[in-house]
């Protein structure tokens, strides 16, 4: 269930918004909203600044405001610094620019905090400016510690006592409820879980990882044939299609006691296929095949553009050879849980008939706030280009993407999103079972696909994972860099093609 539209009535709302947005609590971050009118617009999360000089602060603040271009409906702005510690000094005499803690240059902090924090009033002006001039000027602006929250502009103590009022009210807001209640959940920080998978025991990974090996022997010599292609896909299109809705379990917290916010977690993670979990022969073969970086890519763009797309991008890359006339190998394949939109459907022969690339889905269950700029990046400088300026793709209409065009978030128009939730799902498994280069194939998929959505600390997360899996593996690293330079996948640049966690419509 996915709201339609959510009334935002106090700041409180939105303060509690955001954790559901982003699917955690952010800490040491700037979260920077677009606002069309009274409606919420993008979100966006990244990094607070280290400490730094005049030109580091204005071009942070440039940086922000190129990001958020991407919104071209904005006419304003929303701030929202998340810091560690709390402000515990009366004095106010920033108003209209700073935190109440006034502890800007010059200022040892001393009484303030417990370790000296980063300065909000110049960055605060910095960010006015750079939005002010890209036609999103600051409409209002707070300040998220570990135990209190405060309007940056408000100097009235009657409504912004020191040190500030309380989390529990944002925790306790009507919304965040509202949230709770059509099933939204605050998950952990990304990196901050282990890989895991309920469903199984110990004796099921030995038989997966058992058949992996077999099967990597089996498979060994047919990565240029097209008929083991195809018979790969086809076990991939039947797991995929097998896979429950909700294919991704992630460690819950508890909507009243977010982390770092005096709460508790659920117990969590799990990482779920089908409902009883992937068979052992086909998972070690599913992990098997992403030890061929050419099946690895097909994977991935069928999931996001369809079939077609994932078979005509392997003949234009001249993968096939005219073969060897080795057998092909596939494992018994799982019965459909359902029909999906965008996956192959079974054809009558037993095979998977080919679907059209970028047929009509749903991208609607879990997806940021109809923006066409969702999630968070971690700064680490200039973005590499406008994330608004997205390449056409080649050829017309009818055209097929290719492999590059699909990773990049160029085309097609609008991913399967659906698929790609249930391929999450089945990455997340299967990286549960072992290491390796098969671990780390699975975590550069989720990282992929957590860019796709613009989350990019979860992506960068998953990155750094697949790396300590398999150190240098080549996709991980071009991913990773990448994530590194702020560029924005091209789906999430877009708002008809952007993931929305709540819906097209949700404040």
């Amino acid at each position: 269930m996915t709201p339609e539209h959510l009334i935002i009535s106090g700041p409180e709302d939105i303060l509690g918004y955001i954790p559901h947005s982003l699917g955690y609590w952010p800490s040491q971050s700037l979260v920077a909203m677009t606002m069309q009118g009274k409606r919420l617009g993008a979100t966006l999360r990244v990094d607070l600044p280290e400490r730094g000089g005049r030109r580091s602060r204005e071009a942070f603040a440039r940086t922000v405001a190129e990001y958020l271009l991407a919104d071209k409906e904005a006419d304003g702005s929303l701030l929202v610094f998340f810091t560690d510690g709390d402000v515990i000094d009366g004095g106010n005499s920033d108003a209209g620019h700073s935190d109440a803690g006034h502890n800007g240059a010059g200022d040892n902090g001393a009484g303030r905090e417990g370790t000296a924090a980063l300065s909000l009033r110049p960055l605060l002006a910095d960010l006015e400016c750079a939005l002010g001039l890209a036609g999103m000027p600051v409409r209002d602006a707070w300040r998220v510690g570990d135990e209190y929250w405060r309007n940056l502009y408000c100097t009235d103590s009657s409504c912004c006592p020191m040190p500030g009022r309380s989390v529990a009210e944002i925790r306790d807001s009507r919304l965040n409820a509202e949230m709770v209640y059509l099933g939204s959940s605050v998950g952990a920080p990304p990196g901050a879980t282990s890989l895991c998978n309920a469903n199984t025991t110990p004796a099921d990974d030995a038989a997966v990882m058992a058949a992996e090996r077999e099967w990597i022997l089996a498979l060994a010599g047919k990565g240029t044939q097209r008929a083991q292609f195809d018979a790969v896909l086809d076990a991939w299109a039947a797991a995929l299609a097998a896979a429950p809705p909700d294919a991704v379990l992630p460690e819950a917290v508890l909507p009243e006691a977010a982390p770092g916010r005096g709460g508790q977690r659920a117990p969590g993670p799990r990482a779920a296929g089908p409902e009883k979990g992937l068979e052992p022969q086909l998972a070690g073969f599913l992990r098997a095949s992403l030890h061929v970086p050419a099946w690895r890519d097909a994977v991935l763009v069928m999931a996001a553009a369809g079939r077609a797309a994932a078979a005509s991008g392997a003949e234009a890359f001249g993968i096939f050879s005219a073969g060897t006339g080795l057998p092909v190998s596939c494992p018994l394949l799982p019965e459909p849980r359902l029909s999906l939109s965008g996956l192959p459907s079974p054809a009558p022969d037993g095979g998977v008939a080919s679907s059209a690339p970028g047929t009509d889905s749903v991208p609607g269950a879990e997806q940021a706030p109809g923006t066409g700029l969702s999630g968070d990046h971690p700064y680490q400088g200039m973005a590499t280009g406008r994330p608004d300026q997205v390449p056409a793709s080649s050829g017309g209409p009818d055209a097929l993407p290719g492999y590059g065009e699909v990773l990049l978030g160029l085309s097609p128009s609008v991913p399967d999103w659906d698929t790609l939730k249930r391929l999450e799902g089945l990455m997340a498994e299967l990286s549960s079972f072992g290491g390796g280069q098969a671990q780390a194939a699975a975590l550069t998929a989720t990282g992929w696909i957590e860019w796709c959505r613009g989350r990019g600390s979860f992506a960068h997360a998953s990155l750094t994972r697949a790396l300590k899996a398999s150190p240098g593996y080549r996709l991980a690293e071009l991913l990773s860099e990448v994530v590194r330079r702020g560029t924005i996948c091209g789906w999430a640049g877009r708002r008809e093609a952007a993931w929305q966690k709540f819906g097209s419509d949700a404040a």
